[in-house]
């Protein structure tokens, strides 16, 4: 059986940072997450400060892998090259599918129910979505 994780709720998936963490220990790469801490239009500067798993205002943290400080003031392109983005991550991934049978829920983003979905080997497979809550489908052709 193939195993694929999918979002079983509205919103979207989404890994928790805990979760994230984990999946690029597993692929040899650090977290680091950083959230905006001082805004242009009201602060005069743009500013990202280092924050922690679990910590206040993770819900809206960027992950790179690579350490940038405390605080750096904006992003440019020393920074691309280091974004991870959970949802770039093939969803039949051997690590996805371990770091969410390992952490259960505390796998789960701030807008994400992740479930692991079995179907038979050798299918064809994708991820259809309605607003956030996904389905795996077998492959077919379609025109719209």
């Amino acid at each position: 059986m193939q195993k694929i994780v999918v979002n079983k709720c509205y919103g979207g998936f989404g890994l928790s940072m805990k979760a994230q963490e984990e999946y690029l220990k597993l692929i040899g790469k650090k977290a680091y997450f950083y959230v905006m801490s001082k805004y242009k239009h009201r602060d005069g500067v743009e500013e990202h400060k280092k924050i922690e798993v679990g910590s206040e205002g993770g819900f809206f943290s960027n992950t790179l892998t690579k350490d940038f400080g405390e605080t750096f003031e904006k992003f440019g392109d020393e920074h691309n090259d280091n974004f991870f983005l959970s949802m770039d991550i093939e969803r039949d991934d051997p690590k996805l599918i371990e770091v969410i049978e390992k952490l259960g829920d505390e796998a789960n983003g701030g807008c994400a129910q992740l479930a692991i979905v079995e179907i038979p080997d050798g299918v064809k497979w994708v991820i259809d979505d309605y607003d956030g809550m996904e389905s795996v489908e077998e492959e077919h052709r379609s025109w719209y």
